[in-house]
């Protein structure tokens, strides 16, 4: 069958897993012009790069699912809200899901974040040059999932090394590789954080509410991972390529300087051209159609959130990040269906905030020409590092 497939999709049999890590966006082009729904031997399976066939993909968890043992951040920290569909998938999420409701979510974090963010700011202000990426959107991602967690025991640098592990393993099964025995030793000690944090059962402990709505504890482990990519890293990457968009287009950044109103739109903006998680995986539970393509059952189905945000059918010119384009919201960045983001509000309170402090606090800010910046990764996208610098 594979023959055969590679036959009807000649352009999907020409891309490879290292041509999606580098620089996607030429490939996801040509791909959605030509076969938005191709067979992709590199990753052994479809990918998805038109916005309709996404949403239908994500919408429809009877067809495709994430239940599945193939199903990366499975083989890494078990079942868990992200790799369950139905009932269970309803009873793992919505242990977690009710503080993130929007004004929950203003009410529980604004101050905190806030507060971090000037910390963060305030000490790299004097230096008039920093990495954005290690120094603020990073740190500032942490300290807020570890006090939404409850891990108030735990530093800041365990929490990092605890999640990059999880990234590197996500990261390498994806690209057909095996998880890191790193992050098998990451899991336990996490494991070991949380069991203590429910037993502690700290005031607004997201843990150990999890746990009393139910959740056995290495449910809850498995979750507290879960919500490392989603508060942590994707995060991270949120408002690091959102600097970066900013930064890296003039005119836009005045546009945003005369309006500051128009700051939560460049975010949506950025969300859109640059996910920081750029794909996620279904598996076809049934023979279905999908576009011109026929998926057999079993296969897996992997949506390029990359390629869907740039379909020019929905987003005119979309390779232009314009700050006053008036749908970027429409952007699949968060996901779709039963598995959107629930963290999303929180994420934008974290971008809005440290992106405004940035701004307001470091006159004359800009990339530093000397370390260029692009976005990389196979399914986390983010800038390695993104230096700047500022009139001190």
């Amino acid at each position: 069958m594979s023959l055969d497939l590679t036959a009807r999709f000649p352009l999907g049999a020409s891309v490879t897993a290292a041509d999606l890590e580098d620089d996607p966006h030429p490939h996801l082009a040509r791909l959605r012009e030509r076969e938005p729904v191709t067979w992709l031997p590199a990753l052994g399976g479809w990918l998805v790069t038109a916005r309709r066939p996404a949403l239908e993909v994500m919408r429809d968890a009877d067809t495709y699912t994430v239940d599945d043992p193939r199903f990366s951040t499975a083989q890494v920290v078990g079942p868990s809200m992200l790799s369950l569909d139905g009932p269970a998938h309803t009873r793992h999420r919505d242990a977690f899901a009710r503080p993130f409701r929007p004004a929950r979510t203003r009410e529980r974090f604004t101050r905190f974040v806030e507060a971090e963010t000037d910390r963060l700011v305030g000490a790299l202000a004097p230096a008039g040059r920093a990495e954005l990426r290690g120094e603020l959107a990073g740190p500032l991602a942490v300290a807020v999932v570890t006090e939404a967690l409850g891990l108030s025991g735990v530093v800041a640098g365990t929490v990092r090394s605890w999640y990059g592990a999880f990234v590197e393993a996500v990261s390498a099964i994806t690209a057909g590789g095996a998880a890191p025995e790193r992050a098998g030793e990451a899991y336990r000690l996490l494991g070991a954080a949380v069991r203590e944090a429910v037993d502690a059962a700290r005031p607004g402990s997201l843990l150990a509410e999890a746990a009393g709505r139910g959740l056995r504890a290495p449910e809850v482990v498995a979750n507290a991972a879960i919500l490392m990519f989603g508060g942590i890293d994707t995060t991270e990457g949120m408002i690091a390529n959102a600097a970066l968009h900013l930064l890296g287009h003039p005119d836009q950044l005045r546009l945003v300087r005369d309006d500051p109103g128009l700051l939560p739109a460049a975010i949506e903006e950025s969300l859109r051209l640059e996910p920081a998680a750029s794909v996620v995986d279904r598996y076809a539970t049934r023979d279905a159609r999908l576009g011109d393509a026929d998926v057999r059952a079993g296969d897996l189905v992997r949506v390029s959130i990359a390629g869907a945000g740039r379909d020019p059918s929905v987003f005119p010119d979309p390779d232009r990040y314009d700050v006053r384009r008036r749908n970027a919201a429409e952007h699949l960045a968060f996901a779709h269906g039963p598995h959107f983001c629930f963290g999303a509000h929180l994420a934008r309170l974290e971008a809005r905030t440290a992106l405004t402090a940035l701004l307001d606090r470091l006159p004359g800010l800009r990339l530093d020409p000397s370390r260029p910046a692009r976005p990389r990764g196979l399914v986390f996208r983010k800038p390695p590092r993104l230096d700047v610098r500022w009139e001190a």
